[in-house]
């Protein structure tokens, strides 16, 4: 679903965002790469998804060991129920950012268009945040 070739939700980040902290380094980027490889399948872009991918598993790594410590959380998934409004936008901002630069960049992979590049990435990125926002919140449930 593409709006005037501006703007492309990405929904499918929400499986690497989601998965529990307990899932192990190595299996999240094979998680990832396997899910990029097959939207690359296809979308017929030769690595683009997959580079993507395997870029948001690193930094959902590094996003979550900088700013969550092991011992402060009960909660096995990083969803909005469990951690909480701010965080939860501020890491999803993060992951969705980092995803759609890498995929719109090295999707047009020129510096030409580098401001209808940003465009994109940015109207793609609102509107990935506003579907994975409306998602979460369909399945919201308060820890307590």
């Amino acid at each position: 679903m593409a709006f005037y070739n501006l703007s492309t939700p990405f929904i499918y980040i929400l499986f690497i965002m989601l998965l529990p902290f307990s899932t192990p380094n190595f299996l999240l980027y094979l998680l990832a790469f396997l899910t990029g490889l097959t939207l690359d399948a296809f979308y017929d872009t030769l690595g683009v998804h997959t580079s993507a991918c395997v870029m948001l598993a690193f930094i959902r790594i590094l996003f979550i060991s900088i700013t969550v410590t092991r011992d402060s959380f009960d909660s096995p998934e990083p969803t909005l129920g469990n951690m909480g409004f701010k965080w939860f936008i501020l890491f999803t901002i993060t992951c969705i950012l980092s995803h759609h630069l890498i995929v719109f960049i090295l999707e047009a992979f020129k510096f030409a268009e580098i401001g209808y590049t940003l465009m994109r990435c940015l109207f793609s990125s609102l509107f990935t945040l506003g579907l994975i926002v409306l998602t979460e919140s369909i399945f919201y449930n308060k820890s307590t």
